[in-house]
């Protein structure tokens, strides 16, 4: 059976559920060749592990020749290596879809996918119904809004943050405008609410609300969409961010499947 290389981008708990998941037979196509990662140490522990080569730049991990490499760090490492990657005659596998919230980036990294016959393939993390988003929007023009309830410790060290709603006894709206807009805010917190947009009305055009709830543990999200002919409601919820995790380990099985959901 023919094994794809596959090269990750982040030490974190997101890519170790990936890393574990291929220990675990999850991936049996796949082998893992190389991790880069911002934290020296973390990345040497990590290799070390899961008997793979760390590498300190990115051309390092390209220099492995992988065939796919998934991304579960930032957007701004969407930023700075999904050019070199899909030149490099990888493709490419996106949990940091907020970097996309910027049109240029987004154009500029189709461009050079297709340019390089290279795919790049965004993963649902922690909401789903893709497929129904994008055949709404492919119907006829759409209605998109999002609703997002968070902890309120979830949203320190953002400018929607206020210390009194730590005491809060109901839930309190802290945000609202587009998914555009929000990822400027929360750059690592809402890169479902751009990938939602990607799918159906696009960022600029997708309504979003944020909800401040008390008592409250996970992430909850409501999609609502609205077009001539079809009219869906999708709530996900999800107790921890493993779901994002997972979302990339049913990408990576998809990508190289013979039958795909």
């Amino acid at each position: 059976m023919k094994k794809y290389k596959l090269a990750l981008i982040g030490t974190g708990y997101l890519s170790e559920i990936v890393a574990n998941a291929l220990k675990d037979g999850h991936l049996p196509k796949y082998e893992l060749v190389g991790v880069l990662g911002r934290n020296p140490e973390r990345a040497q522990d990590f290799a070390k592990r899961h008997n793979c080569k760390v590498c300190t730049n990115i051309q390092e991990l390209m220099d492995l020749e992988p065939d796919f490499t998934a991304e579960a760090a930032t957007p701004d490492a969407v930023k700075d290596y999904a050019e070199t990657i899909l030149k490099s005659k990888s493709h490419l596998v996106l949990l940091s879809k907020g970097a996309f919230a910027d049109p240029s980036v987004y154009k500029k990294v189709r461009e050079t996918a297709e340019e390089n016959d290279r795919k790049v393939y965004i993963t649902s993390g922690a909401v789903g119904g893709f497929d129904v988003l994008r055949t709404a929007a492919l119907m006829s023009p759409i209605k998109a809004k999002m609703t997002s309830k968070k902890m309120p410790r979830a949203l320190r060290n953002t400018e929607i943050y206020e210390e009194s709603l730590e005491e809060i006894t109901e839930p309190k709206e802290v945000f609202s405008g587009t998914a555009q807009e929000v990822i400027e805010i929360m750059p690592n917190g809402l890169n479902v609410a751009v990938a939602t947009a990607l799918a159906s009305a696009g960022p600029a055009n997708t309504e979003m609300s944020i909800y401040a709830t008390p008592n409250f543990e996970g992430d909850e999200y409501k999609i609502e969409i609205e077009g001539k002919e079809v009219k869906t409601e999708l709530n996900i919820y999800s107790r921890t961010s493993a779901i994002a995790g997972w979302s990339m380990v049913a990408t990576l099985q998809n990508a190289v499947s013979p039958i795909v959901f």
